[in-house]
C-alpha cells in the first residue's frame, strides 16, 4: 500500500488563528478553505534543473549586517529607534530575528504559529512598516529570518492549522500541510503530552481528562473534539471523557512515547515543533503569504532561510523562494562539514557564516598546544591515548537514531518496507541497518539526485565495515536510499541533519573538554588548528565562490560568545599552565567528572566576571545536553548538586576564587588580543560580515538563552558618541576592561566597508618576515589592508615582535583605528625608516594588536 496520494489541487487560505475567550474554547473556526489531500506531494519546483529567478544579478547585496533578536520587551518599534545608532556605528543592513506571530511568551520567535501576520507582541505590522521606512531614510536595507521548515504546536488554540488537523484529522483542510504517517497510528495523529501518574498502564484510561463543552482538557493543555463526539447521551448525562478521546482524530500518548512512536515530523527532537511541507506548491504559497506582502510592499530587502536542512527539497524551496522575491539576496543557515561545499546551483547567497568562525577560530589557535591537551584529556578520562572524537561522535549519533529519534527511524524503516518486494530483510534488520547509516553519515545531509551521492556511499562503506553482519540488508536498501525519487531516500536526508545535530552540537560539544573553544556550531572539534597560509587558501576561494556568503563571530545558537571562544583559546598556548590549574580547582571543588569539570571551568574562564546564575544555568544546561551523568528528563540530583557546589565555590571559597583569578590573569589580555584580531578579521574579510547584537563591545555570553540577555544600548550609544569624538583607549590587561577598543575597531571597519567598498573587492595574502612572522595575519582586500595578530601569549613570552616586518604594496596607507599614515617607501607609523615597502610590525601595532590600512587618495589624504 502507498504512504501517500497526490493531493488535490487549489489554493490553502490561511484563516486568522481562532481567538482565545476566557474559557479558553476557540469562538472562531478556521474559514471554510478548498480541500487539500493527503500528506505527501511533489516539489514545489516546476523544474528541478530552474536557475535562480532572474534579477538576482542586479538585487541589492548588504555590505554588512547588524543581527537584532526581537522580542516582547525589545520590539520593532525599538529596533526601529535603534537604527540611527547602528548607522552610526557604520551597519548597512539591520538583520531581525523571526517575526510572525509564535507561541504566546517566546522570546525566541522560531515557534510559528501564523504564517499570515507579524507577532502583535513584537511590533505587528505597524512595527515593521516603521522600521522599515527608518531604515529607508537611513539608506539601509532589512534583512529578516524566516523558519519554513516548521511551526509551534504547543498550544493548538493558536495555530487554526493544528487545530484544524487535530479536529478533523486526514480530512482536514490543512492535513497536506504536515508530514503525518496516519497509517502508522491507525488514522491518529499521536499527540505525547501524558505524564506518568495519569497512565500507569499503556493505554488505559488517562487521568486528569475532562469534557469542558467542545473541548477536551488534560491539566492546562486544550484540545479540539470532531464534531458530534462529545455529545450527552440520551438521558442528558455528560460524555465519558475517555470515549470521547477514543473517538478522536488524535491520540493523547504517554510523552516517553515520543522517542519511538511519534507519527508527524518535527523539528529535531522537539515534539512541540511540527515539520510543515512547504515541498507542496500550496503550503509554500500559504507559508509564505506574509513574506511575499513584504516584498510586494517593499518592506524588507533579504532573507536568513532557517534550517533548509529539514526541508524535503531545498534546492526547489530555494528556487520557489528566489520566484516570489524576485531573486532577493538570501541566505541559508547551512552547516558544512570539513571539505564540503554549498551546492552552487542553490539560489542563495551563501550560508550564515558557521564555515568562517570555525576558519577563524583555528587560524588562531596554537598547533604546539594540541599534543598536551590531548594528553591532559585522555588523564582525565583515564585513557590511554587520544580521543577519538569521531568515533564518539559515530557512538551519539547511533544512540540519537536508536533513541530520541527512534521515530523518524522507524519511519524510513517503513518507508523502505513498502519498497522491497518481500518480508527480507526483516523489521527489525531494517531499522539496524538505518540507524547505523545514520550514525556513519559524514555530513549532515546529501541532496539526491542533485548532490551527495559520494557521502551516501562514505555512510554505506563505513556501515559495512561496523556492522558486517547487516551487509545482506545494506545491500538490499541501498537501490532506494540512492534513487532520489523514493520517499524513504527523501526522508532519510530530512532525518540525517537531526541525528547529526543532537548527537554532535547537542551532545558531543558538551562530552569533549580538550580546548571547548573549538566546539562550535558549523566546526569539527577535532581539526585542532589551521595555518596562516591554509586561512589564506580558504579565503581565496571563498571571494572567489561565495563573495556574499555572511561571515559572523557570534549568533543567537552559539555555543560560547566570540569573546568567550578568544579567552579560552589562549590556553593552547599555555597547557602546562591550565593543567595545573584545573588541577588544583578539581581538587578544591570537586565534580564528579573531571571530563566535564574541565569544560565547565573553561566556560567560567571565558566568561569571567559571570554571575551566579549565569554560570549556573549553564552548569545545569551543559550537564543535561551531554546527558551521560544527568538529563533533562531523568535528573541525577546527587550528580548535579556536586556540579552546583563547584560553581557556588567559585564567589564562596576564596581558595577556589585565587586560583581563577590568576588564571584569568594570564589570559585576559591575549584573550582580548584574540577577540580584536578575530573581530577585525571577520569584518574585513571576504563575505558580509554581521554583527550579533551588542558585541561591538565584549561578548562574554554562554549557550542560549544566555546570549540573548538584554542589551545596553545607551551605553553604547554614548561610548559610540566618544569614538566619533576622537576619544581613544589602551587595551586593558584585566577582564574588567570597558571594550571601548573593540567598538573602534567595528565602528571602523565598518565604516570602511561601507563608505569604501571598492577597497574591499579582492583577496591577496600578505607574508610577514622575521623571527615573530607565524604570528601575523594579513592580507589585502583591494586596497585596504588588514594586519592582525596571532598566538598573542607567545609572542608576549618572545618579548614582542623584535624586527617582523610586513612589505605592503606601493602606495599610501592611513590607519583607520589611530589616523596615522604609513607610507611604504618612507616611514612607518612610528616614523622610522625601514626601506621600500617594508614596516616594522613593532611599530605599525604599537598601540594595539590589529590595524586596518587604507589606501589614501592621490592627494595624501584618506579617501571619505
Amino acid at each position: 500500500m502507498p504512504e501517500q496520494t497526490e493531493p488535490e489541487t487549489g489554493p490553502i487560505e490561511i484563516p486568522e488563528p481562532p481567538l482565545e475567550p476566557l474559557d479558553g474554547t476557540p469562538t472562531e473556526e478556521p474559514a471554510d478553505v478548498p480541500g487539500v489531500g493527503a500528506d505527501e506531494a511533489t516539489s514545489g519546483s516546476a523544474d528541478a534543473d530552474a536557475s535562480p529567478a532572474e534579477g538576482a544579478a542586479d538585487r541589492r547585496t548588504p555590505v554588512s549586517t547588524y543581527r537584532l533578536q526581537i522580542t516582547p520587551e525589545f520590539d520593532l518599534l525599538a529596533a526601529a529607534r535603534l537604527l540611527p545608532y547602528l548607522h552610526d556605528l557604520g551597519v548597512d543592513w539591520v538583520y531581525l530575528s523571526p517575526l510572525l506571530a509564535s507561541e504566546p511568551d517566546s522570546e525566541h520567535g522560531y515557534d510559528v504559529t501564523s504564517f499570515n501576520r507579524i507577532d502583535p507582541a513584537r511590533g505587528g505590522a505597524v512595527g515593521l512598516a516603521a522600521l522599515s521606512a527608518e531604515a529607508q531614510r537611513l539608506g539601509m536595507g532589512v534583512l529578516v529570518d524566516i523558519v519554513p521548515n516548521h511551526v509551534g504546536v504547543a498550544t493548538p488554540a493558536e495555530n487554526a492549522w493544528w487545530w484544524d488537523l487535530l479536529k478533523h484529522g486526514a480530512g482536514s483542510k490543512y492535513a497536506a500541510a504536515f508530514d503525518v504517517d496516519w497509517e502508522a497510528g491507525a488514522g491518529r495523529i499521536r499527540i505525547p503530552v501524558i505524564g506518568d501518574d495519569d497512565q500507569p498502564e499503556p493505554g488505559g484510561a488517562i487521568g486528569n481528562l475532562e469534557v469542558v463543552g467542545n473541548l477536551l482538557r488534560y491539566h492546562d493543555q486544550l484540545f479540539p473534539v470532531a464534531p458530534g463526539t462529545a455529545e450527552p447521551d440520551d438521558d442528558g448525562n455528560p460524555p465519558d471523557p475517555q470515549e470521547v478521546h477514543a473517538h478522536q482524530h488524535y491520540e493523547l500518548v504517554n510523552w516517553r512515547r515520543a522517542d519511538t512512536d511519534l507519527n508527524y515530523r518535527r523539528f529535531f527532537a522537539v515534539n512541540t515543533l511540527a515539520g510543515v511541507r512547504v515541498e507542496d506548491p500550496r503550503v509554500f504559497d500559504a507559508v509564505h503569504v506574509e513574506v511575499r506582502r513584504w516584498f510586494d510592499e517593499g518592506l524588507v530587502d533579504g532573507l536568513r532561510v532557517d534550517h533548509p536542512d529539514g526541508l524535503r527539497d531545498p534546492k526547489g524551496y530555494l528556487d520557489d523562494l528566489a520566484d516570489l522575491t524576485g531573486g532577493a539576496y538570501v541566505l541559508v543557515e547551512k552547516i558544512l562539514e570539513p571539505g564540503e561545499e554549498l551546492p552552487t546551483s542553490w539560489a542563495t547567497a551563501g550560508t550564515t557564516g558557521y564555515d568562517a568562525l570555525a576558519h577563524l577560530d583555528r587560524v588562531l589557535t596554537d598547533p604546539a598546544g594540541q599534543e598536551p591537551l590531548d594528553a591532559l584529556e585522555a588523564r582525565l578520562r583515564g585513557a590511554d591515548g587520544p580521543v577519538d572524537f569521531h568515533a564518539m561522535v559515530h557512538d551519539l549519533k547511533h544512540e540519537v537514531a536508536t533513541g530520541i529519534l527512534r521515530s523518524e527511524t522507524r519511519r524510513i524503516v517503513r518507508g523502505l518496507r513498502r519498497e522491497l518486494a518481500d518480508a527480507t530483510p526483516d523489521d527489525e534488520a531494517l531499522e539496524a541497518a538505518v540507524a547505523e547509516l545514520l550514525a556513519c553519515f559524514p555530513v549532515y545531509r546529501s541532496y539526491l539526485p542533485d548532490a551527495g551521492h559520494e557521502h551516501l556511499e562514505q555512510a554505506f562503506t563505513a556501515a559495512r565495515t561496523r556492522r558486517p553482519e547487516l551487509a545482506a540488508t545494506l545491500d538490499a536498501v541501498r537501490p532506494i536510499l540512492a534513487d532520489g525519487d523514493t520517499l524513504p531516500a527523501k526522508r532519510f536526508q530530512q532525518t540525517s541533519g537531526m541525528v547529526m545535530a543532537k548527537g554532535v552540537e547537542d551532545c558531543a560539544f558538551y562530552r569533549y573538554s580538550r580546548l571547548t573553544s573549538l566546539n562550535e556550531v558549523g566546526g569539527d572539534p577535532s581539526l585542532f588548528s589551521i595555518t596562516p597560509a591554509q586561512f589564506h587558501e580558504a579565503m581565496t576561494l571563498r571571494q572567489r565562490e561565495w563573495p556574499h556568503a555572511m561571515t559572523t563571530l557570534s549568533t543567537h545558537d552559539t555555543k560560547r560568545g566570540e569573546d568567550v571562544r578568544a579567552r579560552i583559546t589562549v590556553l593552547a598556548e599555555m597547557p602546562q599552565h591550565w593543567e595545573h590549574a584545573l588541577r588544583r580547582l578539581l581538587a578544591l571543588a570537586p565534580v564528579p567528572d573531571p571530563v566535564f569539570g574541565s569544560l565547565l571551568w573553561q566556560a567560567i574562564l571565558g566568561a569571567w566576571p559571570a554571575s551566579r546564575d549565569r554560570l549556573r544555568a549553564y552548569a545545569e544546561k551543559a550537564m543535561r545536553e551531554a546527558g551521560d551523568h544527568t538529563t533533562w528528563t531523568q535528573v541525577d540530583t546527587d550528580y548535579e548538586h556536586a556540579v552546583q557546589r563547584a560553581v557556588d565555590a567559585v564567589f564562596d571559597d576564596h581558595d577556589v576564587r585565587s586560583v581563577l583569578e590568576d588564571l584569568v590573569e594570564h589570559t585576559a589580555h591575549p584573550g582580548w588580543s584574540n577577540a580584536l584580531t578575530a573581530k577585525l578579521v571577520a569584518l574585513t574579510m571576504p563575505g558580509v560580515p554581521d554583527v550579533y547584537q551588542g558585541s561591538e563591545l565584549w561578548e562574554q555570553s554562554l549557550v542560549d538563552p544566555d546570549n540573548r540577555r538584554e542589551v545596553d544600548f545607551d551605553l553604547r550609544d554614548d561610548l559610540l558618541g566618544a569614538v566619533r569624538a576622537g576619544a581613544r583607549a589602551a587595551l586593558g590587561h584585566g577582564p574588567e576592561d570597558s571594550g571601548i577598543v573593540k567598538l573602534l575597531v567595528t565602528h571602523k571597519a565598518l565604516l570602511a566597508r561601507r563608505e569604501r567598498p571598492e577597497l574591499f573587492t579582492g583577496y591577496t595574502p600578505l607574508s610577514a618576515e622575521g623571527e615573530a612572522a607565524e604570528h601575523c595575519l594579513a592580507f589585502d582586500r583591494g586596497g585596504a589592508i588588514t594586519v592582525a595578530t596571532r598566538l598573542p601569549h607567545g609572542l608576549r613570552t618572545r618579548h614582542g615582535w623584535g624586527d617582523t616586518t610586513l612589505t605592503l604594496p606601493s602606495g599610501s596607507w592611513s590607519d583607520a583605528l589611530t589616523g596615522r599614515s604609513v607610507s611604504a617607501g618612507s616611514t612607518t607609523a612610528a616614523g622610522s625608516t625601514t626601506g621600500d615597502g617594508v614596516v616594522r610590525l613593532a611599530d605599525l601595532l604599537h598601540d594595539y594588536p590589529v590595524a586596518l590600512l587604507l589606501r589614501e587618495d592621490t592627494e595624501g589624504a584618506p579617501a571619505r
